[in-house]
């Protein structure tokens, strides 16, 4: 029986697993779940004056994160452009806790790696809690330019716009770089030895479709580097992570279905995480608007023979839609690769 948002991301919530991996189409609705997951997690209160700050339980990438970044082309003179950046409370401290040199070797591990962005630094005077007048660093804006072994301190920097793929990688990759110190700040049991306390209280990490732009070589790389850095967490912290790319849906639940030991100096191989930690589900949507999670087998996602299986339900319940042909024509293109035919049409006798 279908249920609503709400209810799914309910449902999420009532999981003990650490990690919780979903497919599902674009379109069915996974932004707007990671909006619900939220609102259950983490209401939204009403601050009275004096009351101390609430600390974030949850935290997530997906579609509105990007909204945080924009572009100034500087249609004046196009010699400048900028990729501005949101006032917000996790780049500003990423960047001034531990600098951009981490931030640039992830976006160039999945981008060229000549290609490099560099930060620009606002020191701005603002009221703190007191009402007192306090300096504080924000980091507004970012430029890309291809940096070149024999370039002299003297050259000029050619910055430019990059393309729509590098930038979603860039922000995913300040996203991957926080939530890489996040876990390591919260693998210390011990809450007074740690470095930062304002994460002392995250109970989720919601992961929606980090990059979809990467070619099939960087996205199981990704999705191989998500896995470990997710399973090397010690903490009670829980994970979901949605992907309507069958890909990488496919790397991430056969390295979440992988044992994961971790070795420390001197210390024999510890074992932190195990299969059952993990559940696969697909998301599906039907003709009400009304959404259904059904847990996967333990088997990877054959995404040709779902698609087929999609088809002939359609069939079967004479409810073709348009959406119906196209997955007829992923399949054909896929069988016109492997049997050697130039055009797919050639299949359809």
């Amino acid at each position: 029986m279908g249920q609503t948002l709400e209810q799914i991301a309910g449902k999420l919530k009532e999981s003990d697993k650490k990690v919780q991996l979903i497919y599902a189409f674009n379109g069915t609705g996974k932004t707007r779940l990671s909006r619900e997951f939220k609102k259950i997690i983490e209401p939204e209160v009403e601050e009275d004056e004096g009351q101390e700050e609430q600390q974030r339980k949850f935290l997530y990438y997906n579609a509105f994160t990007e909204d945080l970044f924009y572009w100034d082309n500087d249609l004046i003179n196009d010699q400048e452009p900028k990729l501005k950046i949101q006032p917000n409370e996790f780049t500003d401290w990423i960047l001034k806790e531990q600098g951009d040199v981490n931030i640039i070797e992830n976006f160039q591990r999945y981008a060229d790696e000549k290609l490099t962005p560099q930060f620009f630094e606002k020191v701005e005077v603002k009221k703190n809690k007191e009402n007192k007048n306090e300096k504080f660093t924000t980091y507004p804006e970012v430029t890309f330019s291809f940096e070149r072994g024999d370039r002299d301190e003297g050259d000029a920097r050619v910055n430019f716009k990059v393309s729509k793929g590098e930038e979603s990688n860039f922000i995913w990759s300040i996203f991957y770089t926080l939530l890489q110190e996040i876990i390591s700040i919260l693998d210390e049991p011990n809450k007074s030895k740690r470095s930062d306390n304002q994460f002392d209280e995250l109970e989720y990490v919601f992961i929606d479709d980090p990059v979809s732009s990467l070619d099939d070589n960087h996205l199981i790389e990704l999705a191989v580097d998500i896995a470990t850095l997710i399973k090397s967490s010690e903490s009670d912290l829980k994970f979901v992570v949605t992907t309507h790319n069958p890909l990488f849906y496919n790397v991430l639940h056969s390295e979440f279905n992988e044992k994961f030991y971790k070795k420390k100096k001197g210390e024999e191989p510890k074992l932190i995480y195990r299969p059952k930690d993990f559940c696969a589900s697909r998301l599906d949507k039907g003709e009400d608007g009304l959404l259904d999670l059904m847990l996967s087998s333990h088997n990877s996602l054959s995404y040709h023979l779902f698609l087929l299986s999609e088809i002939q339900t359609a069939i079967d319940e004479n409810k073709i839609k348009k959406y119906h042909f196209n997955f007829l024509r992923n399949v054909l293109e896929k069988l016109s690769t492997f049997l050697g035919y130039s055009r797919w049409q050639d299949l359809l006798r």
